[in-house]
């Protein structure tokens, strides 16, 4: 497998969520994510490298104002711009930390569809988790596998994003009901695939407007059944040629949505 840790702008290391019942969706989380021989994912919600890539917090006041998603942390260049170009383009911000010198050092922010992102400068390659050794399906490291946003205006979106990122495009051809459009890959900067921006329809229809990250476990098939026996809901499962599951979309017992794959 390919690293999924890079320095670049527009690059995606990890997403964290603010949940009431904590316990109960701990558990949830716990159960769903340690399935297979070898889990990517510790009863703690550490990868198996012992790497925080997720983080599932309390829903204290602090962030009683912070929708119920998946919030990816993604690369930016420059916090204070990506923020003052969201905000000119209709997002909305909900919180940003700042040094004491006034100096932003990260944002949560609202597209203007509603997808909650976080923003943090890139991360320098010396701080990067390690992958060494995870050269095989054995040796696969817990990571956010991909990241999808499905809205009904694509395009705006898209161009949304490129300007508060700094991703590029590359057009991604579908076809639907007999008629041919296109999705989008968002492309980081060095050039390869760090998200989608999907139009609701087709395969995606149906799916929230919210930024959908992919975990990947070692056993999909008993991951979905701990999902329903734990209280949560398959919404969406895609399946190859073969029968097999290549994801599905899941819904927690608050109602958060996050997409599973096989490792």
């Amino acid at each position: 497998m390919s690293t999924p840790f890079v320095s670049r702008v527009g690059g995606i290391l990890s997403a964290d969520i603010a949940v009431p019942e904590h316990e109960r969706e701990l558990r949830f989380y716990s159960r769903v994510l340690t399935t297979g021989e070898n889990p990517l994912w510790q009863k703690d919600l550490m990868n198996n490298r012992g790497t925080p890539i997720i983080g599932l917090g309390e829903r204290s006041p602090e962030y009683a104002d912070l929708p119920l998603q998946w919030m990816p942390h993604i690369q930016v260049s420059d916090i204070a711009a990506s923020v003052a170009k969201a905000l000119e383009l209709g997002g909305t911000e909900l919180m940003r930390g700042k040094d004491d010198d006034g100096q932003s050092q990260w944002a949560v922010l609202r597209d203007p569809n509603g997808a909650a992102f976080g923003l943090i400068p890139v991360v320098a390659p010396e701080h990067l988790p390690s992958t060494e050794g995870t050269t095989s399906p054995e040796s696969a490291v817990g990571c956010i596998a991909w990241l999808d946003l499905t809205v009904p205006n694509a395009s705006a979106t898209r161009d949304f994003y490129r300007e508060v990122i700094g991703w590029t495009v590359e057009d991604v051809a579908m076809d639907h009901a007999d008629e041919s459009y296109a999705d989008y890959n968002m492309l980081g900067g060095d050039g390869k695939p760090a998200a989608g921006i999907c139009h609701a329809r087709g395969v995606n229809v149906g799916l929230p407007p919210i930024w959908m990250i992919y975990l990947p476990v070692g056993d999909l098939n008993e991951s979905l059944r701990r999902v329903q026996e734990e209280g949560g809901q398959v919404i969406k499962d895609n399946t190859g040629a073969d029968g097999g599951f290549n994801y599905a979309v899941i819904q927690d017992p608050v109602g958060a949505t996050l997409a599973l794959a096989p490792s």
